[in-house]
């Protein structure tokens, strides 16, 4: 069995080194718990990078203090999802590791997680990226995701198995997808060397599944590694009212578009989509009251033609 022949007898210089990069924002009790899980790991060969966001809860000083052993770097500002993470990707190319695992601060993993997906990775040399299955941190046995789909014709997205209780459906094996969730991806080193760390333009949302399409015309497999397991401590009702979510999921879908080329199919579909909902949004007396979501999705779709990318100008919650 490979895992064994990975950790039973074998020294850790001759492990395949991975670097987890933790991503901090003012979420110190959320990072504290994730690196507990962390430390747990059964998988001798492997560091932990934070990155911490410039908060100012105090969070850098709570981490050192409880995790010394690990590397903290303080950009001293909000870079979002990608800035922060392409931080932790260059120190982990400073520091010459076989792999990164980018990994969201909200989350849990299993002690098996890094050594499941290692092991995937490293049995078929063609795998560039490895994601976990994702849980309901609060339905633990309820999936959010077990890899993505894209739907080239309508222009979007999807998590595989959302919201279905885990039942082995999935198998045992590892098994090709469109993308994984930037929650917990890992990949190797060398693939980043060849197509590039996360585009910068996106800021947060789609940045992880564009970067999955460019790895994947680059000749790589992405795949989905079903034993390993991974909790999230996500809320999508949360999510569906929030204006930056809607902001960034509005410009960045559109930014993925051009990005990856779609064809004139994706495009079409994805405007009258928004069309409908932003004249849904508008007149129905149903949703009066998401008017501020309606105008942060205008303001998104006008950004984008204006070719604002990045993090929005304005502040939005």
């Amino acid at each position: 069995m490979l895992g064994q022949s990975l950790t039973k007898g074998v020294s850790t210089e001759l492990l395949p080194f991975a670097a987890i990069v933790v991503l901090n924002w003012n979420k110190c009790e959320d990072t504290l718990a994730c690196l507990a899980s962390l430390s747990r790991l059964d998988y001798p060969s492997y560091t932990v990078i934070v990155v911490d966001n410039g908060s100012s809860d105090g969070s850098a000083t709570a981490i050192c203090a409880a995790y010394p052993q690990w590397t903290l770097i303080e950009t001293g500002n909000n870079l979002g999802y990608v800035g922060g993470n392409n931080v932790g990707l260059e120190h982990v190319q400073a520091m010459g590791a076989d792999y990164a695992l980018l990994l969201n601060n909200d989350t849990q993993v299993a002690p098996d997680f890094l050594r499941q997906l290692v092991e995937a990775a490293e049995a078929d040399p063609a795998i560039g990226i490895a994601g976990p299955t994702l849980y309901y941190f609060d339905r633990p046995k309820v999936i959010w995701s077990a890899g993505g789909a894209i739907d080239w014709a309508r222009g979007n997205t999807r998590m595989i198995g959302l919201n279905e209780p885990d039942q082995g459906q999935f198998g045992q094996s590892p098994r090709p997808v469109d993308f994984v969730t930037g929650c917990a991806l890992l990949i190797k080193m060398p693939v980043v060397k060849q197509v590039g760390p996360l585009d910068s333009r996106f800021f947060a949302y789609y940045e992880e599944t564009e970067w999955c399409v460019r790895v994947a015309r680059a000749g790589w497999k992405i795949v989905h590694v079903p034993r390993a397991k991974v909790w999230h401590k996500i809320s999508l009702a949360e999510q569906s009212i929030s204006p930056a979510v809607h902001y960034y999921m509005t410009r960045n879908r559109l930014l993925f578009l051009k990005a990856t080329q779609a064809g004139w199919q994706a495009w079409g579909h994805t405007c009258l989509e928004y069309l409908r909902t932003l004249t849904s949004w508008s007149l129905h007396p149903k949703w009066r009251g998401l008017h501020v979501q309606r105008d942060w999705m205008l303001r998104a779709i006008l950004d984008y033609f204006a070719g604002r990318t990045g993090r929005v100008s304005q502040n939005v919650q």
